[in-house]
């Protein structure tokens, strides 16, 4: 189920996310994470992620929004949201950092944003 939070003048949809190592049955990080349209790879906390058990695999060099860039270390986690799995890179962000899902999970997952309504929603499935 997603969550809409208004802003002043624009509306902000959140997710409950759980990201975990791959295959994991233990430890989880759970939050709700802003759905980020504009970011290609996920965000959260870098100490969630590591009391999570997800480790840095590598580095990348993202353009954050003001047109800045900067390099932050990834990780591989299983993502879960709206009762689909995936799995894909998760940015170790600063530990205040609001956590945040990009179109590649949602991608990946099956789910569309709706702009008219600021809702997610799951692609209907496709036959092979």
């Amino acid at each position: 189920m997603a969550v809409l939070k208004r802003g002043e003048n624009v509306g902000f949809v959140h997710v409950p996310v759980s990201v975990k190592v791959p295959g994991s049955s233990e430890d989880r990080y759970e939050a709700l994470f802003l759905v980020d349209t504009g970011a290609i790879d996920s965000m959260a906390p870098s100490h969630e992620l590591r009391r999570a058990g997800i480790q840095p695999v590598g580095r990348k060099t993202y353009e954050l929004a003001d047109g800045s860039r900067q390099e932050f270390a990834f990780g591989l986690a299983q993502i879960e949201f709206m009762g689909e799995i995936t799995a894909g890179r998760v940015m170790f962000g600063p530990d205040d950092v609001e956590p945040f899902l990009g179109v590649t999970a949602l991608e990946a997952a099956g789910v569309t944003i709706d702009p008219a309504t600021q809702t997610l929603k799951k692609r209907p499935a496709v036959r092979t």
